[in-house]
This record gives C-alpha cells, sequence and structure tokens, in this order.
C-alpha cells in the first residue's frame, strides 16, 4: 500500500455564526489543504498509469472542481443560520457566496471535502488523509481510519 499526496491552497472567508470570540466576523484565510489518497500502485506496462496509485494530475483535476474552483474567493455561511440573509445580501451585490448546511469551520469543512473527493476516486483507491491549515500554526485533521 503506498500513500502519495498532493498539496492546494485557496482563499475563502467565512463567518461564524454565534461564535463567542472575533471570528464571528467575516474574515478571510489563506487555506492550505494536503490531500493524501491510499492504494497499490497499477502493474500493467500497457497502461499509461503503470507504476502509480493515482496520477497526481487527476488528484489535482478532482480537487480543483470540487473544492478550489467553488471555494476560492468566496464567503462560507452557515445557511440554516440567521447568516443566511447575510449571504443573500452578499450575493445580491455580486459576492460569491456558499451557503453551507453547516457551521463554516475548518472542522466542518473538512468533513465536506472528504465527500467530495471521496465521491470521485476510482475503484482501488482510497482517500486516506485531509490536512486543511486555516492559518500557518492552526489546522484541522481527517483520517480514514477514524471515518469509515
Amino acid at each position: 500500500m503506498i500513500r502519495i499526496t498532493k498539496q492546494f491552497s485557496f482563499e475563502t472567508a467565512h463567518v461564524l455564526y454565534n461564535y463567542d470570540g472575533k471570528c464571528k466576523n467575516m474574515h478571510g484565510h489563506s487555506y492550505k489543504l494536503f490531500v493524501t489518497l491510499k492504494g497499490e500502485p497499477i502493474e500493467d506496462l500497457n497502461h499509461s498509469k503503470n507504476g502509480m496509485v493515482v496520477d497526481f494530475g487527476d488528484i489535482k483535476a478532482i480537487v480543483k472542481r470540487q473544492i478550489i474552483d467553488p471555494w476560492d474567493h468566496a464567503v462560507l455561511v452557515n445557511g440554516r443560520s440567521p447568516h443566511r440573509v447575510l449571504g443573500q445580501d452578499l450575493e445580491a451585490q455580486g459576492h460569491k457566496v456558499i451557503f453551507c448546511d453547516y457551521q463554516p469551520t475548518c472542522e466542518n469543512m473538512l468533513y465536506e471535502i472528504a465527500t467530495k473527493i471521496k465521491s470521485e476516486l476510482a475503484s482501488g483507491v482510497e482517500l486516506a488523509y485531509l490536512k486543511l491549515h486555516e492559518t500557518e500554526n492552526s489546522y484541522g485533521e481527517w483520517l480514514s481510519e477514524e471515518n469509515p
């Protein structure tokens, strides 16, 4: 079994409804996302991906389509909270808003990222690990063995 990791960066803002600290105000982060997949390398001389678990370019395409393109330079808003009105006002002014059905914390973002990536993986390739840096010194982790 081999694990391979690709790193991504994106800029996203969020606002945390009913939070009791300064992060209750809308603010943004330069997120760093580490995506680790696992599997056995393909052993077929006639296969264009021979020797690979998955092509790094394929990982990039999935993450770009599922996470980067929608979330980069967007505002994540809890659409089940009164912040929905704030998000609608921002949208009406031409801003890119993502309405989540959860509080848009680093922790909950990891759950959504895992779901989105897993939905596109080929047979025999598994999502093993995610790490999402919200700041240089603060990050969350998702591990497959803890999330069956």
